[in-house]
């Protein structure tokens, strides 16, 4: 635990700043950003600061870099959630508990993967739901039938992707809508295609 005995208020304030940019984004804020967050105009002002915190063993910086303010003595948060076993959806099953834990970087990580939030309910028989969030691996080409994110003159949808002779079809996963039909006269492209959905309930 940081002793803050020594620190201003303020300071204690910016320490708690930096720490929650570095467990939310993986790295520290910049001196501009501490300026315009507690509203301190001078880049000097922020630099006294921090200097005050790294004097105090609090913090240490690289100097000619403009994020690389670490915490000494932190330990981030693990990451994911804990996996706690199985659960039945049929026949209940023995709890048993397991000392684990899921990281969905590693489910759906990737440097060719994105996220969107879908806006609808064309895909509610595929159980993709309006507000929930999927998972999309970067890539131009689909087989029939998998679910892509497909841009259409400027325009993204979430479908089901067919190739048919002399043009495209995207079919939704709900019976009361009709597909789109996309012949060689409209710019089409396959932005990837669905790996995972996210939902929170």
């Amino acid at each position: 635990m940081p002793d803050f005995s020594q620190v201003t208020e303020r300071q204690r304030q910016i320490y708690e700043f930096i720490r929650d940019k570095i467990e939310s984004r993986g790295y520290g804020p910049t001196v501009r950003e501490i300026g315009m967050k507690f509203e301190i105009k001078s880049p000097n002002g922020v630099m006294c600061h921090l200097k005050a915190l790294e004097k105090k063993g609090l913090i240490k910086r690289e100097e000619h870099a403009a994020r690389a303010i670490q915490l000494v003595d932190h330990r981030p948060p693990a990451a994911g959630l804990p996996f706690l076993g199985l659960v039945a959806a049929g026949a209940p099953i023995p709890a048993l508990e397991q000392a684990e834990r899921i990281v969905f970087d590693d489910l759906f990580g990737g440097e060719d993967r994105f996220a969107l939030q879908v806006r609808g309910n064309s895909m509610i028989d595929s159980h993709i739901e309006d507000g929930d969030y999927v998972v999309i691996k970067r890539q131009e080409t689909a087989e029939n039938g998998a679910r892509v994110v497909a841009m259409i003159d400027n325009e993204v949808t979430l479908k089901r992707f067919y190739k048919e002779k002399d043009r495209i079809r995207l079919e939704p996963a709900n019976g009361t809508m009709e597909p789109i039909f996309v012949d060689s006269s409209r710019d089409i492209r396959i932005l990837g295609v669905l790996q995972g959905v996210l939902r929170k309930c």
